[in-house]
């Protein structure tokens, strides 16, 4: 979060009240977010140039940040409504 921004040549929202797609691939050797069907982005986690950047930016100074390589799934918004739907996960 706030570490990688999406191609703005390729990302494309829908206009409000349709729904967006996303599909999000993380491994351990690369990142993928897909947004209505184009990739938006990609990157590796905790490699070099990860770090740089958690460490250049807003997370700097929260050790924890990206320590965790198990647990819960949260999903957010930052004071609008939001809305889900067929949300599947699976272990890759």
């Amino acid at each position: 979060y706030a570490m990688y921004p999406a191609n703005t040549e390729v990302k494309q929202l829908n206009p409000a009240g349709e729904w967006n797609s996303t599909r999000i691939i993380f491994t351990s050797e690369k990142v993928e977010h897909w947004l209505n069907g184009k990739k938006v982005l990609e990157f590796v986690p905790w490699s070099e140039d990860w770090y740089a950047r958690k460490n250049a930016g807003k997370w700097k100074n929260e050790e924890l940040y990206g320590s965790f390589k198990t647990g819960y799934i949260g999903f957010q918004d930052h004071s609008s409504p939001i809305w889900f739907r067929n949300i599947k996960i699976r272990k890759l």
